[in-house]
């Protein structure tokens, strides 16, 4: 069951393949968002803590599928 889930095909690839690419650019955007929008908008901190808890929940799904697939 969570092998039809994880290895579900979108455009001919899994779908924990794409939960990992789009971990990544969050984990990449997160530490990035200090230095880009330091100046740019006046409560960063909020939206660094946005992208952080977003970022920590894609990476747990995508871990948890990554798992429980070889289980």
């Amino acid at each position: 069951m969570l092998n039809e889930i994880s290895y579900y095909p979108i455009f001919g690839y899994p779908l924990i393949l794409y939960l990992g690419l789009i971990a990544v650019a969050l984990f990449l955007a997160t530490a990035s968002m200090s230095t880009i929008l330091k100046s740019k908008i006046k409560n960063h901190f909020n939206v660094h803590r946005s992208f952080a808890i977003l970022s920590i929940i894609i990476a747990l799904i995508h871990g948890i599928l990554g798992i429980l697939a070889y289980l």
